[in-house]
């Protein structure tokens, strides 16, 4: 194997085969890295917002933890179809990949189409807002509200330090991603093991767990926006789909990677729900603006600015997953078995139904809408540029020019 000629920053990113004219990614992504990329794309701001939401809709705790073991047995049978279609179809690219191989290009195109221009920027500045509040809430002691000016700022710092440290080097991101996702799993530890102090001493709020079941809503429109404040946290359970061709020995990795991080989220995820049960009534939950800091100034005291710290770094790290693993469903777009018991994808298939359609019908909104017909202006994009490969002369110019500025080359698959 001869290394491509790269500046220092791009070490370690991609090898040329001998005699190829092709550049592929390195296979440097161990168990480890595997399990750090998928534990730390999921646990970002979620955890710490989503209970006060869930608990909204479900109306009671008993209920609300139901919701959080459901949506982990959800991650994990979504995972388990993932893995084998890893398997499978050993390239990069997650989703967009393997509906490329089943359906064809054109539903692949859409997907791609609403993942760059919709999906990914939508969730990375999400994220970045919430890293955003928890960084300025510090700062601004008592106040119900925080600036927007501000706000938007520090968001848009993070996208643009996360951008600069992708752009750089592949490796400065995984010691990166590495780093935030210890910080992740200790925070949550720090709120489990909280919990486990109160209840010691005596002064743990038990009364709401006796009751655990008591004003339980059963509407389905409120069920299914639980479980969507709910899954909101456990997103990013198929990043390492994404970036499959980076793994070392991929079909073992991928599948003992997913099987150890989801039930240890899953499990994380439920402790720190039970401990903020036992800190905080549920009518404290529904009424604070920011659940976790007030678990954290009633259980560390003096140390309660741990909570936002530790927010802030977990949404960092969760960005940090996603600006990593959605570039290389853009690098794949670009570049353009044994099956699972089918008990799996059809429960898959019909949760996602349920989840999709549920909302609308109980609260039709015009933004679904928007929504559907953005999703439709991407065919006669599709049929233009990609079907009947329309160039025009111009854009061959700045694509010319923008890979000279950005030592873009063509890249060839690096399946097994």
């Amino acid at each position: 194997m001869k290394r491509s000629q790269q500046g220092d920053g791009d070490e370690g990113v991609a090898e040329q085969e001998a005699g190829d004219e092709g550049l592929r990614l390195r296979r440097d992504m161990g168990l480890w890295s595997a399990v750090s990329l998928t534990a730390g794309s999921m646990i970002g701001s979620g955890i710490f917002m989503a209970p006060q939401g869930v608990l909204v809709y479900m109306g009671s705790p008993g209920a609300s933890l139901v919701v959080w073991a459901v949506c982990g047995l959800l991650a994990t049978l979504g995972a388990l179809c993932y893995a084998e279609l890893g398997t499978l179809v050993p390239e990069s690219g997650g989703e967009y990949t393997y509906i490329l191989r089943t359906f064809g290009s054109l539903p692949a195109f859409l997907v791609i189409y609403m993942f760059v221009l919709v999906g990914r920027p939508a969730t990375i500045a999400a994220i970045s807002l919430s890293f955003a509040e928890y960084v300025l809430v510090p700062f601004y002691p008592g106040c119900s509200s925080l600036p927007q000016a501000m706000l938007k700022v520090v968001a848009a710092t993070c996208i643009l330090l996360l951008m600069l440290v992708n752009c750089w080097s592949s490796r400065m991101t995984a010691t990166l991603m590495n780093v935030c996702t210890t910080t992740q799993v200790l925070s949550l530890l720090v709120i489990v093991g909280g919990g486990a102090v109160v209840l010691g001493q005596g002064r743990g709020r038990t009364e709401a767990l006796l009751s655990a079941f008591h004003n339980t809503s059963q509407q389905a429109g409120h069920i299914s926006m639980a479980f969507y404040q709910c899954l909101w946290s456990f997103d990013g359970w198929n990043s390492l789909n994404q970036v499959t061709e980076e793994l070392k020995n991929s079909n073992q990795n991928l599948v003992w990677a997913l099987m150890i991080t989801i039930p240890l989220v899953t499990g994380l995820y439920m402790l720190a729900n039970v401990s903020y049960l036992l800190v905080l009534s549920p009518s404290e939950i529904l009424s604070t603006d920011a659940m976790a800091v007030s678990w954290g100034n009633q259980v560390l005291g003096a140390w309660a600015w741990l909570v936002p710290l530790a927010v802030a770094l977990s949404s960092f790290g969760s960005a940090n997953g996603s600006f990593f693993s959605g570039s290389r469903v853009s690098y794949v777009a670009a570049r353009e078995g044994h099956l699972v018991p089918i008990i799996i994808p059809a429960t898959m298939v019909l949760a996602s139904v349920y989840l999709v359609l549920a909302p609308i019908m109980a609260h039709p909104q015009p933004e679904f809408l928007y929504v559907f017909l953005f999703l439709l202006s991407g065919f006669p994009v599709y049929f233009l540029f990609v079907y009947f490969r329309y160039q025009p002369k111009c854009l061959q110019v700045v694509t010319l020019h923008l890979q000279l500025l950005m030592e873009a080359a063509p890249t060839m698959k690096n399946a097994d």
